[in-house]
């Protein structure tokens, strides 16, 4: 039966909580939902809707469900990397779900899952994912509001919450990481095919925007949404002029609010191609803020990817770049190294085992990102629900879990010793003998041994 508890009283009043009912889904207090069909005036040149759109839809369904958390005002504070899977035609519904995984001091991290919808077919496909930080306002009186924390229900929001503050610390020396590819690292991209080398001078746009009230939201703030549809529309145009045709855009990196905008300002977009590689360029677009007297505030920076496809969907191989000397050639080299970052994400989390390698070399460069997206593939493996208890011996237990092709195995203990020690017995493989000798794997191997053609340990 459902039952009432009647939580402290605050301010006046009464907060009831009310579970479900068993095979009822839970659904997260924080989630707000938003379904737009997508008409011409959204669309670009292609029938297609405008990624710039997409990001205003997208901020605005997380803004509402961060205030929803909160009960305060709250602004985009930052968004971590986007990866476009696929268009979204006109006709076609676009459904934004976004929900708060993890509520820190004064910011949270709100998820987005973005999909799309064929009303005539009924099918229905992922077009990306995404996660927003926000932060709440400061009350009249210059407080700071508070935020009360998530509590996770069920399995998958309880790995979110997990994955935050990972996710978080990973935020936080993004620019470090970037910075030690960089002192580390050297020229990795020799200047070949000179004849086709195009000057990234010719591909510098630069354009300005004023804020209206149209662009603001109810905080007289300007979108974060807005000024990245803005500052895709520069991207796009810069790029264009590097490829000489329609480029789609395919990722856009993690990137940081640096300061508000207001009605009323002028926005100054600049952007250019910082590096063009064999089937994909990199844009690097500046927004700055400014009013008719005072200097310019630098309101965010971003870097786009952009591919050129052919009939087939195939990408195009696309000329090279010629940087400018010194601040060209800087932007030329933190492109590589973001690059760099972006494949090595790619090869931990993909699934295809045919076309990437299943696991990538550690080195100092590129832990951070190893880290995280390793504590991410193995909570969720440990949030599954199909483990079942293989070997029970002194207090130490063997779970596996078999799927397909793969067996993967959970050791489980309770121990009351030092962490060092602890630790110790873990690093050096001479001691994993004494740990091993209290688990039955031989059984277990044996068992699964005739219906399993390849085996893979996680743990």
């Amino acid at each position: 039966e459902r039952w009432h508890r009647l939580e402290s009283v605050t301010h006046g009043w009464i907060r009831v909580c009310l579970p479900h009912r068993a095979g009822e889904e839970m659904i997260n207090a924080t989630e707000v939902k938003m379904s737009q069909i997508v008409m011409p005036c959204h669309s670009n040149h292609r029938q297609e809707l405008s990624v710039g759109q997409l990001l205003k839809w997208m901020d605005s369904t997380a803004c509402l469900s961060a205030e929803r958390h909160a009960g305060s005002p709250c602004v985009t504070a930052s968004m971590d990397d986007i990866h476009f899977e696929h268009t979204i035609s006109v006709g076609q519904v676009v459904n934004i779900k976004a929900k708060v995984n993890r509520a820190f001091n004064t910011s949270m991290e709100v998820g987005i899952q973005v999909s799309c919808e064929d009303l005539f077919s009924d099918r229905h496909w992922r077009v990306c994912h995404a996660y927003a930080t926000f932060v709440t306002q400061r009350t009249n009186t210059g407080q700071k509001v508070i935020l009360k924390p998530i509590i996770p229900h069920t399995q998958k929001e309880q790995v979110e919450y997990s994955l935050a503050a990972e996710r978080r610390r990973v935020r936080m020396v993004h620019d470090d990481i970037i910075k030690d590819l960089l002192s580390h690292g050297s020229d990795q991209q020799g200047r070949c095919d000179g004849n086709r080398q195009l000057a990234a001078e010719k591909t510098r746009v630069e354009s300005v925007e004023l804020v209206l009230p149209p662009h603001a939201n109810h905080q007289v703030n300007t979108f974060g949404g807005q000024i990245m549809a803005w500052m895709v529309n520069v991207a796009m145009i810069a790029a264009s002029r590097l490829c000489q045709a329609h480029p789609t855009l395919r990722t856009i990196d993690m990137f940081t609010f640096r300061g508000p905008s207001q009605v009323g300002d002028r926005l100054l977009l600049r952007a250019i191609v910082n590096n063009a590689f064999k089937n994909s360029m990199e844009v690097g677009v500046r927004a700055e803020a400014y009013q008719e007297e005072g200097s310019n505030r630098h309101i965010n920076s971003a870097f786009m990817t952009f591919e050129v496809l052919d009939n087939h969907g195939k990408p195009c191989t696309l000329p090279r770049i010629r940087p400018e000397p010194l601040e060209g050639e800087r932007r030329f080299q933190e492109a590589i190294a973001r690059k760099k970052i972006r494949l090595d994400r790619k090869y931990i989390i993909s699934c295809k085992q045919s076309d990437i390698p299943l696991s990538v070399p550690w080195d100092p460069t590129n832990q951070v990102y190893l880290s995280y997206n390793n504590v991410s593939a193995l909570k969720m493996l440990a949030a599954r629900n199909c483990w079942r208890l293989s070997s029970e011996k002194d207090k130490v237990h063997l779970y596996t879990l078999e799927q397909k092709s793969m067996l993967s195995f959970r050791v489980q203990a309770e121990v009351h010793v030092p962490a060092d020690r602890a630790f110790g017995l873990l690093i050096y493989k001479s001691t994993i003998s004494k740990l091993t000798a209290h688990l039955n794997f031989y059984n277990v191997m044996t068992r699964f041994r005739a219906s399993q053609k390849s085996l893979l340990a996680q743990c």
